[in-house]
């Protein structure tokens, strides 16, 4: 019967809600055509239901058979469990068994299974390559379970005294799809929106506790409203502006929207070593370090908790009904509780109950800790229905059936599972009757009857064998099949085990304890035991690849129970680097230093460095950003790090973590340096940065020597690479007696050709502001001996066509930049070059265009009169007002690019058409000639400017950036020697790893500024002081590093 091609479709009995299907009719019409050659599917036999979200007829219009009887089915698909006696013997059956985490209440199904030969696949266990779930319902649980919810508040906030637009809104069954309920959302936000909601209850702030699937799933929802997220650290002052906005004679009585806050574990709990920060692989291995802290910097500022996190015992919980009752009296604002988790005596102590669809809300009173069931009177409602999914039950249902349908053939055709793509093979538990290799623990963990087993390591069920130890272990240990590997090594050793605890996470993101007590005759054995554990906990170090969460075991390990003296091993003390800024440049930095301890990493580093690199342990990396969730985005996939929230004014937290490292790596705004610097001289602490090093920073100079630490400036792009590029050209020059005759240089941040698509052939990866005002500043160089002034306002109209020999395909053009001659003195050439010049490199004709744009105005910083007291023009007027058509002039005289060109040359703002057109262009291109609305942010020229640059020249996800820099150098050399021409390039395009765009501006910034880092952790640099990467202790090992990275760096003489 297995492999015959034969699906079947049961009739979900579990919930009178449940109205989901494994298979919509279109993907049985699909599998069905297809034919069994192509699809794996001959017959699809669906038993009959009068509930089901999609009608029987459909499936038979499609070629389905409807029938009771599915004997003839050798795959037989289900959402839920069926009923034990639905179990057909000798068939394959796929359905959310929650067998394989030998959850006792699901044993007697499991027996049945086996008993009746049957082969089970669990959805759950169907995984990807990174331990994703491939099947799951978490978006549609988030989704239905905040409609829900908003549904209920309405009616709460009414029988409070208050009518809220929330009223109008039903429960999400009530809608024919997901579609139309997101436009009963979105219909309740424009009233919110429009008529505000009262003060009263504002502000109305929610708090999604975890950002998993089903976390993401309510907050697409909750985003439909008119929102504002805030961190989790500044909810304290969203409440201190809420109160100054309600005193008395303040005009606003209307609140105009709501406030979401994501809250994770490092917002819930805190290290109770006040030292230490928040570790979430150590909160996850060793809880009992930790104390809650929800209940004092969140809970006092929410609204409504949206809880979407799975909690286990062994965690603190996020409210207790002391904590509740203590913060009911001080007046908090909580109202109510959407626990979409749905779980019962969990993180929410008060939570007692589960409540259901059609009633899906319960009253606790705090103060009386008692239950109602309405919705009015003292307290706060909860909702925690346990089948939400249900009731977007079409949606769900398609989504589900989407990915099943992919590989559903392969489960219907398939007689010999060892033939099954990995992914469905690990998800089969049982096969013909027998557990498969991979849950054969299951039936250990089952004879280990935990309530029956006494926590007293004393008790004579400890005494099996002559030595025993208690061992926990916490991970993904079922998910990801490490509770094998764990019991393995235990039984092939000779030894035993007991299970003492199991708490098993309910979720693909929820990690697992088991408690074991292992024992063995000999110490020798149990040593081996334990060292063999040690080795799955930290398999991945030991193989050379990047740890991951998922695929890793915390193990802790208590004492024998022999008397003999204990053994402790001091932890190796891990180097630190902690990053100040998390901005685009971050990400590199962090994953170069992160990577260090690696096999790969240790080989490139020796062969740049020499025998003498020592090798450096794991570098632990600390991330910290203003906004916590910044910092969390950048580590996201990266071992060793960590992401904490820091304001660098906060001297007691910016102290706290500088003490913890070695080297601080800043990359924030360059006004803050010296804020870092200072705090680094007095912990003693080595600085990096990529900015420029000003008057501020030199001041420093001796203060840094004297606390014996480096301050080491300008370890980016430019200044950085620059610097060591040029130095080491110039270095060798004066090395072999020759006198540098002419320095120039060229760089520039670019689109790579194929992103350049827009009429200015240039793009921004950040805020534009910086760079129009760059193409401002004055300049000044040397050329053959004369020195050339440029003011601000003819920058642009100086740009000069150039090319690079080596690179002909390129049609650039250069602008000078800022000073050239303080390099002079810099490079030490000042006495022997007669030409210096440092320039801007961008895409021939960007400086015409920029200058044209630059004389209508559209750069002035000024307040414009057109933009004041709330006025709001169109983009088209406020151009007429810039082209001076404000005199009775038809807007219709500007239709496109030839009359905009025309009224250019007119007003005399370019001398050539080509160049007016092109400015036309990228007018028209920039918006500017849009009927909509500027926004009320802008205030002046530049705002409206910067505001359509931004929007209209980004990258999008598939576009590159492009980074070049060239520097030319000619050498005359004694004794009539001919004059040399150095050239030395670097060119580096945007990246793409792991689906995310790295742009070459955040490597080439970036990864020098961590490579400045690690050369002081290995003591390269020996210098104490501030100092630039001139000298050859950086730039010689800096610039290998950088080739060994991938840096294309060309050089060439002539």
């Amino acid at each position: 019967m297995l492999g015959n091609g034969v699906v079947g479709i049961l009739a979900e009995s579990s919930n009178k809600w449940e109205r989901r299907v494994p298979l919509t009719p279109s993907h049985c019409a699909r599998l069905l055509n297809g034919g069994r050659d192509r699809t794996g599917v001959a017959r699809i036999i669906v038993q009959p239901s009068t509930k089901r979200i999609h009608h029987d007829v459909l499936y038979e219009d499609v070629g389905c058979e409807i029938s009771e009887d599915l004997s003839e089915c050798g795959l037989i698909l289900g959402i839920k469990q069926p009923k034990v006696e639905m179990i057909l013997p000798d068939r394959a059956y796929a359905f959310f068994s929650h067998t394989h985490k030998a959850q006792k209440e699901n044993m007697p199904l499991l027996d049945k299974i086996l008993a009746e030969r049957v082969s089970l696949y669990d959805y759950e266990l169907i995984v990807g390559d990174q331990g994703r779930r491939l099947l799951s319902f978490g978006k549609f649980a988030g989704r239905a379970g905040i409609i829900d919810f908003l549904h209920g508040l309405g009616q709460r906030y009414l029988s409070l005294g208050y009518s809220t637009p929330f009223l109008s809104l039903g429960a999400s069954y009530m809608y024919s799809s997901l579609a139309a309920a997101k436009a009963a959302v979105i219909s309740v936000g424009e009233e919110i929106s429009t008529l505000g909601l009262p003060a009263g209850i504002c502000p109305l702030v929610f708090a999604f506790t975890g950002s998993g699937n089903v976390s993401r799933g309510a907050q697409e929802i909750f985003k439909l409203l008119p929102h504002c997220f805030v961190e989790p650290s500044r909810l304290p002052e969203l409440f201190e502006r809420a109160k100054g906005e309600s005193q008395p004679g303040r005009k606003s009585k209307r609140v105009f929207q709501v406030y979401g806050c994501v809250v994770t574990s490092q917002d819930m709990v805190e290290n109770k070593d006040s030292t230490k920060v928040f570790d979430k692989a150590d909160y996850y291995a060793h809880p009992e370090h930790y104390n809650p802290v929800f209940h004092e910097k969140i809970a006092p500022y929410a609204s409504v908790i949206v809880n979407c996190m799975y909690w286990e015992k062994r965690f603190p919980q996020l409210l207790s009904n002391d904590q509740l009752q203590d913060l009911t009296r001080k007046g908090c604002s909580l109202v109510g509780l959407c626990d979409i988790t749905c779980d019962v005596g969990g993180s929410l102590e008060f939570v007692n109950q589960t409540t259901s669809i059609d009633s899906p809300f319960f009253r606790y009173d705090p103060l009386n800790n008692s239950y109602h069931q309405d919705l009015e009177g003292s307290g706060l409602i909860c909702s925690a229905v346990d089948i939400l999914p249900t009731e977007f039950a079409k949606e769900a249902s398609q989504h589900f059936g989407d990915i099943l349908s992919e590989f559903v053939g392969n489960l219907a055709s398939t007689v010999d599972i060892t033939k099954l793509p990995a992914h469905l093979g690990r998800a089969c538990i049982a096969h013909r009757g027998s557990l498969t290799t991979l849950y054969e623990y299951i039936p250990r963990m089952r004879s280990s009857d935990t309530e029956e087993i006494s926590e007293d390591p004393t008790s004579p069920q400890f005494n099996k064998k002559k030595y025993n130890i208690l061992v926990s272990l916490s991970g993904h240990l079922f998910d990801q099949f490490l509770i094998n590997e764990a019991l393995d090594i235990i039984e092939a050793a000779g030894g035993s085990f007991h299970l003492v605890k199991c708490q098993v996470g309910q979720n693909s993101e929820a990690m697992s304890l088991s408690e074991l007590e292992v024992g063995a005759d000999d110490r020798v054995v149990l040593d081996q035991i334990i060292d063999s554990l040690n080795s799955i906990a930290r398999h991945d170090e030991n193989v050379g690849i990047i740890n991951k969460e998922s695929n890793k075991i915390s193990l802790v390990v208590g004492k024998v129970h022999d008397n003999a003296s204990e053994k402790k091993e001091e932890p190796k003390k891990k180097t630190g680097v902690l990053i100040l800024g998390a901005g685009r440049v971050c990400q590199p930095a962090a994953e170069l230093l992160a990577s260090i301890g690696s096999i790969s990493s240790s080989q490139r580093y020796k062969a740049c460095l020499g025998d003498d690199f020592e090798g450096l342990n794991d570098v632990h990396v600390i991330v910290a950003s203003l906004y916590l969730k910044d910092a969390e985005e950048i580590i996201e996939g990266i071992p060793n790090t960590t992401a904490v929230q820091l304001d660098v004014q906060d001297h007691a937290s910016l102290h706290k973590y500088i003490s913890q490292v070695e080297v601080v790596i800043s990359l924030l705004p360059p006004f803050c340096h010296i804020i870092v610097a200072n705090a680094c001289i007095e912990l003693r602490r080595h600085l990096v940065t990529a900015s420029y090093v000003d008057s501020s920073m030199l001041t420093l100079d001796e203060n840094a020597k004297n606390a014996g630490i480096t301050i080491l400036g300008e370890m980016g792009l430019d200044p950085g690479i620059d610097h060591m590029m040029a130095m080491k050209m110039i270095n060798d020059a004066h090395v072999r007696k020759g006198r540098v005759r002419s320095f120039v240089s060229y760089c520039g941040g670019l689109p790579s050709p194929e992103a350049a698509n827009n009429p200015l052939a240039y793009k921004f990866s950040w805020n534009p502001a910086g760079a129009i005002r760059a193409g401002r500043n004055p300049a000044t160089y040397l050329i053959n001996g004369e020195t050339v002034h440029v003011d601000g306002e003819n920058l642009y109209d100086s740009a000069e066509r150039f090319r690079i020999p080596d690179l002909p395909a390129f049609a650039l053009e250069c602008l000078p930049n800022r000073n050239s001659l303080v390099y002079g003195d810099v490079y030490g050439i000042a006495d022997e070059a007669s030409t210096i010049f440092r320039g801007t490199l961008r895409y021939e004709g960007f400086g015409k265009i920029m200058a044209t744009l630059a004389k209508i105005g559209l750069f002035i910083s000024e307040p414009h009169p057109l933009l004041k007291d709330g006025q709001r023009p169109t983009f088209r007027t406020f151009l007429l007002e810039l082209l001076k058509m404000k005199n009775g002039e038809p807007g219709d005289a500007l239709k496109g690019e030839k009359e905009i060109a025309e009224r250019i040359l007119n007003l005399n703002y370019c001398k050539d058409k080509d160049t007016a057109l092109r400015a036309a262009k990228t007018i028209i291109f920039l918006g500017l000639i849009d009927q909509t609305e500027i926004p009320i942010s802008c205030q002046s020229a530049f705002d409206v400017s910067c505001f359509r640059m931004e929007e209209r020249l980004a990258y999008s996800n598939t576009e590159q950036d492009m980074v070049l820099l060239h520097h030319e150098v000619e050498v005359d050399f004694p004794d009539d020697k001919l004059t040399e021409k150095h050239r030395a390039t670097l060119l580096e395009f945007g990246r793409i790893k792991n689906g995310k765009n790295i742009t070459s501006m955040a490597l080439t910034v970036g990864i020098p500024a961590a490579i400045g880092a690690l050369l002081i952790l290995e003591n390269k640099i020996k210098t104490r002081g501030v100092l630039r990467p001139l000298e050859p202790e950086v730039y010689v090992p800096a610039l290998d590093i950088l080739q060994a990275y991938g840096f294309k760096l060309m050089e060439k003489v002539e």
